[in-house]
């Protein structure tokens, strides 16, 4: 009986503690999370750039975090753990789904806020087309990936192809980890952003002899910052202006960015949309 008074005295302090960090309109220390998209050690180290600059334009600590996955980003954030985040345009429309936040800045990149995948094919596969992906297996990133699982699986929906119905599905983790599945055969085509496809062809990691292109998606909104809606206005404002001011080229390489620029909750409609389309239930995910 004591054993069971500790352990839910225990529970009761840690979700205490969590709701209190949540109420704090005015941290001393921000925790800002980067996407959980490669190696946390590299990603931390390679945005110290990010927190010597937001500490001086905020007057604050900063301390930079990196969770295990997507899904674990969005619950940290759910709980009050997070300050700002950094996420990619599904898993911000998931996180909204289940918490007070709200986006205010997004990458630009070739001058735009926009970007979009494409879908690769193994030139052993026979697939010439998507209507050839009927029967076949295809490769995604991450389940709450937006350009590796939720924008090519809407190409192909578009395309009269339904997982499940006309193709396998197969979730591998990250983008490169798709490219490499279709290139050793463990799937017939895949999807990608088109961002990271350009990286793996410029660092010689894909055999174009195996590998081919099969279409790209349209332009969509890119990913988003987005901040705890009960920080107070005041360091909200100071927020937003100090990433939209950022020129700095070891934070924007960083980000394979060209800058940031202003944007609101509408701008992910378009991602809401998509979900529908899909017979996605975002609460759920």
């Amino acid at each position: 009986m004591k054993t069971l008074y500790k352990t839910l005295l225990s529970l009761v302090l840690v979700l205490s503690s969590g709701v209190l960090h949540a109420a704090n309109p005015d941290p001393d220390t921000l925790k800002v999370a980067l996407l959980p998209d490669e190696n946390a050690s590299e990603l931390i180290k390679r945005n110290q750039p990010l927190r010597t600059y937001l500490e001086a334009a905020l007057g604050k600590k900063v301390e930079l975090v990196v969770t295990t996955d997507y899904s674990s980003m969005i619950e940290a954030m759910r709980f009050g753990r997070l300050d700002l985040a950094y996420f990619g345009p599904l898993s911000y429309v998931l996180a909204k789904s289940k918490s007070e936040i709200e986006p205010f800045a997004a990458l630009v990149t070739g001058g735009k806020p926009t970007y979009r995948s494409v879908l690769i094919a193994s030139t052993k596969s026979g697939v010439n087309g998507y209507a050839d992906l009927k029967g076949k297996k295809v490769a995604y990133g991450d389940k709450a990936s937006t350009s590796s699982h939720l924008i090519p699986k809407t190409v192909l929906a578009r395309s009269g192809l339904l997982v499940g119905r006309d193709y396998a599905e197969h979730f591998v983790g990250a983008h490169d980890a798709v490219v490499m599945a279709v290139q050793n055969g463990h799937a017939d085509a895949g999807g990608l952003s088109e961002k990271i496809w350009q990286h793996v062809q410029d660092r010689n990691m894909v055999d174009p002899s195996k590998v081919k292109v099969l279409g790209y998606s349209d332009e969509y909104p890119q990913y988003p910052w987005a901040m705890r809606s009960n920080l107070a206005p005041e360091l909200k404002a100071k927020v937003r202006a100090a990433f939209v001011a950022i020129d700095d080229k070891e934070i924007l390489k960083s980000f394979k960015a060209d800058g940031f620029t202003a944007i609101d909750d509408h701008a992910y409609d378009v991602i809401r949309e998509m979900g529908s389309l899909l017979g996605l239930d975002f609460a759920k995910m």
